[in-house]
């Protein structure tokens, strides 16, 4: 059967009526079998045409074109190897696949010829099903500049040179963990500047920053992937998540068995619900749920200041003091900084305090505070800067960070692009370079890549001029296969450049 459409001139169109889907009651979750055929910005499917004629090869790379954001000079590799595992690794083609492109293609153009249907079964018949590509890429964890290659890729087979840029969609996707583990990775330096500025002695784990920003960002995320991948890469910089399914991506995808750590603590619900005048009690039953170790309680459901002074500095003083661990203190509402600093100070009217070395209050061991609310990079850094005026420790502090951590983020944060900078046509190598007169910042790269470390700087070589032996760019994927199987701790390790 057929539809009519009409488009914006008017004219109508005939177009197949796709297939009913039937919705059918289940007991199960419904199955998603990823289809890399359809894993693209639809207007690529009609781009095989559109090279010039005796097209064999094209070249394409992958940058950040810099950060408006002050001090942003730089990103922290991160998330290429989740998108080939998940996506690109084997057999990822098959004339089942084809077919049900072939099909929603069909139906999404309103033309039959639209689809590539030849290129796609010369990949399933000739090449096994796997991508005929080449990745080659900086290491996952390395700070390289803004403006500098971070992962090229070709076709190697002269039949798929439409298929380099029709992957773009799906790999340009590594914009968001590697963008989340660079906005994670400049907290953790600026966090350690203060801990380090206030008379910090502790720097081995579980001391340091390891736990001092921790993931609260589950469910202010668009997807579970999202909290997957974005999770991770803020585990390359912290060990404190509460999201687990950063935690499960870390060991499927990064060998890693247990990157990202918790502890047991409130909410509203299970303070509020024991009443307003059962608070003390719900507070008390936390320390006796939990004798032993670190436990967090959320103490603003009323009075943040009255739980401070009368409950944990009062009544549950004692119980604390004597306990076997820590007791953080949340308070989750009120202005930034003042907030953090009037709990502070209400803590140490109870519990007293010492100094650091370099003359900065800090409370007793068994009492810290966590600040959750509100916190993204420039109020962490305005809240620490605060505690430094006003004589505070910055190991007084640890801070939760959710939506800003894993979603106030976005392509352009980092100018991520992916562009064509070398084709051959013919025989003939080609050196393509994009140049708008109305946006010189979007202007590429030009012909074949290197990354080369000359005088202590990360260089981009470009127009095929780099020393090969040289090259940084590591080649991670050919043909279906993964190459390097990047570690997750081997990451953490690159990533603590500068620190």
């Amino acid at each position: 059967s057929v539809r009519h459409v009409c488009d914006a001139r008017g004219n109508f169109a005939r177009i197949p009526t796709p297939k009913p889907l039937v919705a059918a009651m289940s007991s199960q979750p419904e199955p998603w079998t990823e289809n890399i055929v359809l894993m693209s910005d639809s207007y690529k499917v009609s781009h095989y045409k559109q090279y010039p004629a005796g097209t064999e090869y094209v070249y394409s790379y992958f940058e950040s074109r810099g950060c408006d954001n002050e001090g942003w000079d730089s990103v922290c590799f991160f998330g290429l190897q989740y998108f080939l595992k998940r996506y690109m690794i084997g057999q990822v083609v098959t004339m089942e696949k084809i077919e049900e492109a072939a099909e929603l293609y069909e139906a999404h153009f309103g033309d039959k010829q639209m689809f590539y249907r030849e290129g796609w079964e010369h990949i399933a018949q000739n090449c096994g099903g796997k991508l005929p590509v080449e990745i080659k890429c900086v290491p996952e964890g390395m700070i390289i500049p803004n403006k500098t290659v971070l992962f090229t890729m070709v076709n190697t087979d002269k039949k798929a040179f439409w298929l380099t840029n029709f992957l773009e969609t799906l790999l340009v996707q590594v914009w968001y963990p590697m963008t989340v583990c660079s906005n994670s990775r400049f907290q953790k330096l600026s966090i350690h500047k203060y801990m380090k500025k206030t008379g910090n002695t502790e720097w081995a784990t579980p001391g340091g920053v390891g736990f001092k920003l921790h993931d609260f960002g589950f469910r202010g995320v668009s997807s579970v992937e999202s909290a997957a991948t974005g999770g991770a890469a803020h585990l390359v910089n912290f060990l404190g998540t509460d999201t687990m399914s950063a935690v499960v991506c870390a060991r499927e995808f990064y060998g890693e068995p247990t990157a990202g750590f918790s502890i047991p603590a409130s909410e509203h619900s299970t303070i509020t619900s024991w009443g307003r005048e059962g608070e003390c009690n719900a507070m008390k039953n936390m320390l006796e749920k939990y004798p032993k170790g670190i436990v967090a309680c959320v103490s603003d459901s009323y009075n943040i200041f009255k739980a401070c002074e009368d409950y944990w500095g009062g009544e549950l003083k004692s119980m604390i003091e004597q306990r076997e661990g820590m007791l953080v203190v949340r308070p989750d509402s009120g202005e930034l900084p003042d907030i953090v600093l009037q709990v502070l100070e209400k803590l140490e009217g109870r519990f007293g305090s010492t100094k650091t070395p370099t003359g900065h209050k800090l409370l007793p061991p068994c009492i810290r505070v966590i600040q959750g609310d509100g916190i993204d990079i420039k109020s962490l850094d305005m809240i620490l800067n605060a505690m430094t005026d006003k004589g505070w420790a910055a190991d007084n502090l640890a801070f939760g960070s959710g939506g800003a951590l894993l979603q106030k983020l976005h392509r352009d944060t980092q100018k991520v692009a992916f562009k064509c900078s070398f084709a051959v046509v013919n025989g003939e190598g080609v050196d393509v370079v994009k140049d708008p007169i109305t946006d010189p910042g979007k202007k590429s790269k030009k012909g074949r890549l290197t990354l080369e470390l000359q005088d202590g700087k990360w260089v981009t070589t470009v127009e095929g001029q780099g020393d090969a032996s040289k090259d940084q760019l590591v080649t991670v994927f050919k043909d279906g296969v993964l190459l390097v199987d990047a570690k997750f701790a081997t990451i953490r390790e690159r990533s603590n450049c500068g620190l």
